[in-house]
């Protein structure tokens, strides 16, 4: 496995910046139907959003590039080299999934971002509901590579279950229907996979994806 070329990053950091895009000019076209105008202040509030999003675009990238480089080795070809690159890359995934489950979910939940009235709620609500496919798909890989190592397909295993009911909750947080038990569910299903590695002595570290691996 190699590291991103340049060409990669380029196109991550092109796909955040189309979605920025994106999401102003929805906001704008939205007010702009019919002879209306977009609510005072909306458009302010989204741009003061995706400055912030940007902003943890930046701070997110090298984390990401890191848990990347962790898990770049060349093809393992003996039983003891496919364990050791199988709970690098279960490492790596878990990380990633943990950082962007506590980033753009559970932290802003707990904050309150995701209440009606509540500024730069919509924007908060589209994050989440990226963070939640990206933790999910990631957890998935997790899960896979954790079989490459007896202790921990027998730790991770029994988080099958959990880890696939998190399947369509991108959605629900997308339209602010998700709620404590749904955020709970999520951060357990994190915990779990963090006490399971550990058990096997691969221990997980929150890695916060950057936004182009988020839309990528």
């Amino acid at each position: 496995m190699s590291l991103p070329t340049t060409a990669v990053r380029f196109r991550r950091t092109l796909t955040a910046v189309l979605l920025s895009c994106a999401l102003l000019g929805g906001a704008t076209a939205c007010g702009s139907g019919g002879g209306e105008k977009a609510a005072p202040g909306q458009s302010d509030e989204i741009s003061v959003a995706m400055a912030g999003f940007a902003e943890a675009e930046a701070e997110a990238a090298a984390s990401a590039e890191d848990a990347e480089a962790a898990a770049a080795s060349p093809s393992p070809s003996t039983p003891e080299e496919r364990q050791k690159f199988a709970k690098t890359r279960f490492v790596a995934n878990a990380g990633l999934a943990a950082g962007a489950t506590y980033q753009w979910i559970i932290k802003p939940y707990r904050a309150g971002k995701f209440k009606k009235g509540t500024k730069g709620r919509t924007f908060a609500l589209v994050k989440a509901g990226l963070a939640s496919a990206f933790a999910y798909n990631r957890l998935k890989a997790a899960s896979e590579n954790a079989k490459g190592d007896p202790l921990l397909s027998k730790a991770v295993g029994p988080l099958t279950a959990g880890i696939d009911s998190l399947k369509g909750l991108g959605s629900k947080l997308r339209k602010g229907q998700a709620g404590d038990a749904d955020i709970g569910a999520f951060e357990g299903v994190i915990n779990g996979v963090k006490e399971a590695g550990k058990s096997a002595g691969a221990t997980v570290t929150d890695k916060v994806p950057s936004a182009g691996q988020l839309t990528g």
